[in-house]
């Protein structure tokens, strides 16, 4: 009876709970699953919590899934941290430590910011919501150049940063938005050397992993600890130095930016 009330408690108390871990789509679930495998693996080792890899097909799909409290765990862009915060009360606990660009690239080498030039032109974005690569490039072109893309442009969304790059260096699109961690790690060299990164925006807070209120403080603690003291080949998986603490506060600016939205 002692084994057994023994082996019961092992069963209950001897094995961490699961966290889904959910990653927005920059790339494909393919190539994000090789490098996010990575590291569940070695927060699973570190902490004891068995840390499960989730994407989506699609930022939508992402958001759509976020918003909903789907994931226990995620790294999310700015825009996304701030209507998380608002609908599920996720708290960002670490962040790369390098702040987040948005980059506008074209086949041309320059490029006339005026309305003149910019009008009826056609726009490549990733999606709707994706902070630098189109939230960021739409706001400071209406604010320093006085264009408003969704309005005086045409505007195509095709899923991810990668799918941008094929499509301006293939003529599909006359300017595309990303930023320079997924442009660097584009590996199809044919369309790469068509690119030209014609525009950067000003910096702000990089892409937050934040936790649900669901999450136990402690485990919080032990994963924040884990990315603090990540290894430096699986941060160079991710294109990322060092991660830092942050917090909610940090991203307060990113209300401006979704305000002009």
């Amino acid at each position: 009876m002692k084994k057994l009330i023994l082996l019961m408690l092992l069963v209950v108390y001897g094995y961490s709970a699961q966290l889904v871990l959910g990653v927005v789509p920059q790339q494909s679930p393919l190539k994000l699953a090789k490098k996010w495998l990575k590291v569940t693996k070695y927060l699973e080792e570190q902490t004891g919590i068995k840390v499960v890899f989730k994407t989506e097909t699609s930022i939508p799909k992402f958001e759509k899934m976020l918003y909903a409290g789907k994931y226990d765990i995620a790294y999310m862009n700015p825009y996304h941290f701030i209507v998380a915060k608002k609908t599920q009360n996720f708290e960002a606990f670490t962040r790369a430590d390098k702040n987040i660009v948005g980059i506008v690239l074209s086949k041309e080498k320059e490029v006339d910011f005026s309305k003149d030039n910019l009008a009826g032109k056609t726009f490549l974005f990733p999606a709707p919501n994706a902070f630098a690569a189109t939230l960021l490039p739409k706001f400071e072109l209406r604010e320093k150049f006085g264009i408003d893309i969704d309005k005086e442009a045409k505007v195509l969304y095709v899923n991810s940063h990668d799918s941008v790059y094929k499509g301006i260096s293939r003529g599909i699109g006359y300017l595309g938005g990303g930023i320079v961690r997924t442009f660097n790690n584009f590996v199809d060299k044919n369309d790469k050397d068509k690119l030209n990164i014609v525009y950067k925006t000003d910096a702000y807070p990089s892409h937050p992993i934040a936790a649900h209120p669901r999450v136990k403080n402690d485990d919080i603690m032990k994963i924040q600890k884990a990315f603090l003291a990540m290894p430096k080949e699986i941060k160079k998986s991710l294109s990322i130095k060092n991660f830092i603490v942050t917090n909610s506060a940090e991203y307060d600016v990113i209300k401006e930016v979704k305000k002009a939205d």
